[in-house]
């Protein structure tokens, strides 16, 4: 969902909404929506981004330009989160005064020992055990701050500053999950200049994956298509001679390309960025779930599931359910080019959940979303598609709900 709507993004709406001479009901009838969805953005409501673009597409322009800077919302009170996450900031965001800190005073690091530890976290991130992540990072960061303190040349400075990269890598993916996005794009800002100052091209292509992703949840979507293509361009393998890494990254750049595409009303060069990922994923031929130095899982079934994502952001859940039965993703596909990671699983299946409540099956979404909550209770409270999905249910619903419905309501905290 496009976060709390501002007046700027109404005004936007209306004015191409007046220059294509349309009415709020014309409007709507174009976009394939209820007038009052139009009448809501216009209004300064809440949107999902499938809404604004099918508003853009419908309009003739790209979802971009309906977004547009404004000052920010009041705030109405703490984020719930802020102390939970107090210590991860304070290693993230030390104090800064005029004098230089210096290093602290102790024994040599152990790299080896500190990615081993970076190795665990992005374990327990992709095993969507939040908690454990958030307890995890800040002792990791500090290890690896003191690691590049304490050795100032060499073959150990490259090594401390991949390894520091790495860790941030880790924390900007949990903090954008969680939603903490200026803590996450530090993070990974942290993690691809360290990278390259370790001349590490495909470390550092990896955080762009990552600073991809927040541009994405930011709603900064010409920012994500433009840096994940340049930055695929830059590193473009030979796939006769790529290694599975190498192939992984670029697919996902690839793949972050589409997205931004594909929710900025550009769908053939959406198309095109699929096409590249696609061709990776062939040239790695199955799933691999253990690229964790550098956060990225990868193949033919992860592309696919993205797939699925593109045709629920274009409006087209019959097409989402379609591909979500076939190829890669279905049972025989899933044996033979093998399983994804689990948090790219739930994604899916929540994707998969959303496109049955909006072909009006409503149970088939519901058990979409006990399915996953079966699997990961943690990871679907920081969902707000698991949210949507049952707003859909409540909303559309015309029978009474079941307890199970009731029951999940409360549980992601939606009153309809």
């Amino acid at each position: 969902m496009v976060g709390t709507m501002t007046a700027t993004l109404g005004e936007n709406v209306r004015r191409y909404r007046r220059r294509a001479g349309y009415s709020q009901e014309q409007l709507a009838e174009a976009a394939e929506l209820s007038l009052g969805t139009i009448r809501k953005v216009e209004q300064g409501g809440t949107l999902r981004m499938e809404s604004l673009h099918a508003i853009a597409r419908a309009l003739g322009v790209r979802t971009s330009a309906l977004l547009a800077a404004d000052a920010p919302e009041p705030v109405r009170s703490d984020d719930p989160n802020r102390l939970h996450l107090i210590e991860l900031r304070k290693a993230l965001t030390p104090p800064v005064g005029l004098s230089a800190r210096l290093p602290e005073p102790g024994e040599e690091p152990s790299l080896p020992a500190l990615r081993r530890t970076v190795l665990d976290g992005a374990k327990l991130y992709h095993a969507d055990r939040y908690q454990s992540v958030a307890l995890l990072l800040p002792d990791l960061l500090r290890g690896t701050d003191r690691a590049v303190e304490y050795y100032a040349e060499g073959e150990e400075r490259a090594s401390a500053l991949v390894t520091r990269a790495e860790a941030y890598q880790v924390a900007g993916r949990f903090l954008t999950q969680t939603r903490h996005y200026d803590l996450a794009y530090q993070a990974l800002a942290g993690a691809i200049a360290d990278a390259r100052a370790a001349e590490d091209t495909l470390s550092a292509a990896s955080g762009v994956v990552g600073l991809c992703w927040l541009l994405l949840r930011q709603g900064r979507l010409d920012d994500a298509e433009t840096l994940a293509m340049t930055t695929a361009e830059a590193i473009e393998p030979k796939m006769s001679t790529a290694t599975p890494e190498q192939l992984a990254v670029w697919g996902w750049l690839a793949l972050r390309g589409a997205a931004g595409a594909v929710r900025n009303n550009r769908p053939r060069e959406a198309q095109a960025h699929l096409r590249m990922a696609t061709a990776a994923a062939a040239a790695v031929g199955v799933e691999r779930t253990d690229y964790h130095r550098h956060g990225i899982t990868f193949g033919p079934v992860t592309v696919a599931m993205k797939s699925v994502e593109d045709a629920m952001i274009s409006g087209d859940s019959r097409t989402a359910l379609r591909r979500a039965e076939e190829g890669p993703l279905s049972a025989k596909g899933r044996r033979k080019a093998g399983q994804p990671s689990g948090d790219n699983w739930n994604r899916h299946r929540l994707d998969v959940g959303y496109a049955y409540v909006n072909l009006g099956d409503h149970q088939s979404g519901m058990d979409e979303l006990k399915q996953v909550r079966a699997v990961s209770p943690e990871w679907l409270r920081h969902q707000a598609m698991a949210r949507d999905v049952m707003r859909g249910i409540l909303h559309k619903r015309k029978r009474t709900l079941t307890a199970d419905m009731r029951e999940m309501a409360t549980y992601l905290d939606v009153a309809g």
